[in-house]
């Protein structure tokens, strides 16, 4: 007779012990706790996602300034919204939040749901961040599972197999579930939160003041700079793009995106396709042959510089921007529908621009000071 493992994952002591510390040592003071307002709530736990606390509170306020309601956020054109985000980075939260927005509008006359399972149904939820607004806003008991309670929970209970891993992902959803306290939803999963972002650091871990040291396998066992196991490292990969910063009278040119893949949905600098964007190089009779060619839609090109290399990190590779500074003999009117616009240098400090291509353009035109003080 084949014997099958039950798992039993129970133990309220940790959860007892957890809101007890989170009570006393957690935080309290952010600008999204102490309500039930499940819009404020929503809109933290979406700028959370693999962003810092630190570079979220700025763009939260200023974000809920120009936004002050669900029903605002609905109504603004997505172009607004994503001005508002630029520099946050993944921008396809803020697409999915402008459309979570008009959803909950539309179908729940703008009264989030208090249903983890309705809620991880909207754009841009999934099922851990639907646990953690219907807690946080409704007290409802749904277990959450972010880097930071994998990371906890690999060394507390000394799991050494890969976090991403799919069967080790799903059992610990199973624990997850199982250590759930009766009472106490919200001093509980912020604790989890709380104790992550704070003491069980991916580094440095503050094991003297965790709660969970006597119960800790991994320090017990001299573990914690091996827990969580990591991921098999992989070459990053690298891209390369040539940018063309068009500049003519106090302006520059740029080019609306399409409304999926990198940086979807908001202002750029025109690119240029073709041997300069692989990274090769070419003789100056090549380069002003293709950037002459790129321009003449917008323009007779009259001088063009090749400035300094920026580079790029996202999740999954590397961008290395190759710009251009152009400037104009002649410009040519844009046809009727034309993805692009000119923009007068003093307003790129609120246009919706990625990060790096603002910081570039603010250095390139002399505008850093002015927006040092608003964005970086």
């Amino acid at each position: 007779m084949k014997v099958v493992a039950v798992e039993n994952f129970a133990d309220p002591t940790f959860s007892a012990d957890l809101i007890g510390w989170q009570k006393i040592h957690g935080r309290h003071t952010l600008p999204w706790q102490n309500t039930r307002d499940a819009y404020l709530v929503w809109l933290s736990e979406i700028m959370l996602q693999q962003t810092q606390v630190s570079a979220v509170l700025g763009y939260y306020a200023r974000f809920l300034e120009r936004f002050p309601t669900l029903r605002d956020l609905a109504a603004a054109p997505v172009e607004d919204v994503m001005a508002q985000w630029s520099g946050l980075g993944y921008y396809t939260r803020a697409r999915n939040l402008h459309k979570c927005a008009q959803r909950v509008v539309a179908e729940y006359d703008g009264v989030f749901p208090s249903d983890p399972v309705l809620l991880a149904e909207l754009p841009g939820i999934g099922r851990s961040t639907a646990a953690a607004i219907a807690a946080f806003s409704s007290g409802r008991r749904a277990a959450i599972m972010d880097g930071n309670v994998k990371r906890v929970f690999a060394r507390v209970f000394g799991i050494d197999t890969y976090p991403g891993e799919r069967k080790t992902e799903e059992a610990m959803w199973r624990r997850a579930e199982a250590l759930l306290p009766e009472e106490g939803i919200e001093a509980y999963t912020q604790g989890l939160m709380d104790m992550g972002a704070t003491l069980c650091t991916r580094s440095s871990p503050s094991c003297e003041r965790c709660p969970m040291q006597p119960r800790c396998v991994a320090f017990a066992t001299s573990r914690t700079k091996d827990l969580p196991v990591r991921k098999p490292k992989k070459a990053t990969p690298e891209r390369h793009a040539v940018m063309l910063a068009i500049v003519d009278d106090g302006q520059v040119l740029l080019e609306q995106r399409a409304p999926s893949g990198i940086w979807g949905g908001l202002l750029s600098l025109p690119e240029l396709d073709g041997h300069m964007a692989t990274g090769e190089d070419a003789a100056p009779a090549e380069d002003h042959a293709a950037l002459a060619l790129a321009v003449s839609r917008f323009g007779e090109m009259e001088s063009y510089e090749r400035l300094s290399t920026v580079t790029h990190g996202f999740t999954h590779y590397k961008l290395h921007i190759a710009p251009y500074r152009i400037t104009l003999a002649r410009r040519q009117m844009l046809a009727a529908q034309s993805h692009h616009v000119w923009l007068d240098a003093a307003a790129l400090p609120d246009a919706a621009l990625p990060a790096p291509v603002k910081k570039l353009l603010l250095e390139l035109l002399g505008n850093r000071s002015a927006a040092q003080q608003r964005m970086f």
